[in-house]
């Protein structure tokens, strides 16, 4: 079965749970790879597509159900950077699906019969400036000039048909607005997802006025939290739960806390698949990991699922 013949996702998440993959940067430095780049995992489209495979094969084989791919933080902007054109952007957007793609077709060459799916990933403004604003939000920037800047990405990883569209780390309701207003007439599904402090958006915002929109958007068949301390996904997913009315989406960081002087990840892991009940308890049916979640802890997750 190829994820292009799997089931839809919606139907999927009527049924049960699904499960994500984790962390690619994590992933991908566990290889031996250097991400220290301000393209972060999307320089390994052009340098190293196949390490960017193996990733996605590592989680498949743990478990997961969903690749996301390593487009975060690809955009047109970012690659021009780089002295890449549009065209050759265009053509590493569309390979991030293919690659994930190719990932599920090896997995089930190994034998993995479950449908499998692909979200072209969505990462914030704040990505491409890779200053960690995307943490913080508040860019300076309108709700439609956001949605000039989404909308071109968008486009082209809706034509290489992902199964889903995953519009993550999104720190506050502007840009959400933005990409609302960006994926309806895309005709692929997506799922929204904030970047969360405590009981708000990284820019402040209470959760319940950040959900809110996306219940009236045909195109969202999920809403929910990713890169965010586990502490802070049940609250979230059961705010979502509430005020969409739609399937949640969580995927949490490990627990441990980036030092950005030091470039080094600090503390202690507080992720475990001990708290998939209470997050599926809270209406959670996508759950995976973000930052430094590997396929040990999905494998974990996958078992309890």
């Amino acid at each position: 079965m190829s994820s292009n013949t799997s089931p839809h996702l919606a139907e999927a998440l009527a049924a049960g749970t699904v499960v994500l993959d984790g962390g690619m940067s994590n992933q991908l430095e566990s290889a031996g790879h250097d991400l220290s780049d301000e393209l972060w995992s999307a320089r390994l489209l052009a340098e190293r597509p196949e390490a960017v495979t193996e990733a996605h094969l590592a989680y498949f084989r743990a478990g997961a159900d969903v690749a996301i791919t390593a487009s975060y933080q690809a955009t047109f902007e970012g690659f021009a950077k780089r002295g890449i054109d549009h065209a050759e952007a265009a053509r590493l957007l569309t390979l991030s699906v293919e690659l994930a793609r190719e990932a599920a077709r090896q997995a089930r060459d190994e034998g993995v019969s479950r449908p499998l799916w692909v979200a072209a990933s969505v990462g914030p403004y704040g990505a491409m400036l890779a200053d960690g604003s995307e943490y913080r939000g508040r860019y300076g920037l309108s709700v439609e000039e956001l949605e000039r800047f989404h909308r071109p990405r968008l486009e082209v990883l809706a034509a290489a048909a992902p199964d889903v569209l995953a519009l993550e780390t999104i720190p506050d309701t502007d840009e959400a607005a933005a990409l609302l207003r960006a994926v309806r007439g895309l005709g692929v599904p997506a799922w929204l997802s904030y970047t969360v402090d405590g009981r708000r958006t990284r820019a402040g915002q209470p959760l319940e006025e950040a959900f809110a929109p996306a219940a009236e958007v045909d195109e969202v068949i999920a809403v929910g939290v990713n890169c965010c301390a586990p502490e802070d996904v049940e609250y979230a997913a059961d705010i979502a739960a509430r005020v969409t009315g739609k399937p949640v989406v969580v995927y949490p960081n490990s627990g441990e806390a980036w030092d950005a002087e030091a470039r080094a990840w600090k503390g202690r892991t507080t992720f475990g698949a001990g708290q998939v009940k209470a997050w599926r308890d809270a209406g959670a049916r996508l759950i995976g990991g973000c930052c430094r979640v590997g396929p040990e802890a999905i494998a974990a997750i996958a078992r309890g699922v």
